[in-house]
């Protein structure tokens, strides 16, 4: 389908919302074998308000799903076994492993982060309780509010 514009299809919006849900990126569904161009996804996203929203949903799917991988990788144990002289076996932390794993962690909350800000985001909390009443006054002469 690539190469020119393309009609909306809300077979091909289903199948990349679907995808997306499953953890895939965007740009490896658009390269995929028959599906339409980023381009058009993006085209697609500004002319359809239904495509939106299925789109935002299937991005807060995908931020449930790295949130849920994160503690699959975590537990994950890198190690690799070795036989020793004895017959035995030795078994080692796979440092490389244990690196790649904590970028896998950190990739995927990085973007939960991003597409689900209020509940994966860092938050700074500001908390303002009642009504001050401070006028430039005040704050030039020094006098708090009474």
């Amino acid at each position: 389908m690539k190469g020119r514009p393309t009609k909306f299809s809300h077979k091909a919006a289903d199948q990349i919302c679907r995808r997306l849900a499953l953890g895939e990126s965007l740009v490896k569904i658009c390269t995929a074998e028959g599906m339409v161009d980023i381009s058009t996804v993006f085209r697609w996203l500004a002319k359809h308000a239904e495509f939106r929203d299925m789109y935002a949903h299937a991005r807060e799917c995908q931020a449930e799903l790295y949130a849920n991988q994160i503690i699959d990788i975590a537990d994950e144990a890198p190690i690799t076994e070795q036989p020793d002289p004895d017959g035995g076996v030795t078994i080692r932390i796979d440092a490389a492993g244990v690196q790649r794993n904590k970028l896998r962690v950190d990739a995927r909350k990085w973007v939960a982060a991003k597409l689900l800000p209020r509940k994966y985001g860092d938050r700074t909390l500001s908390e303002h309780a009642g009504a001050m009443k401070v006028t430039l006054e005040d704050l030039v002469c020094g006098a708090g509010p009474d």
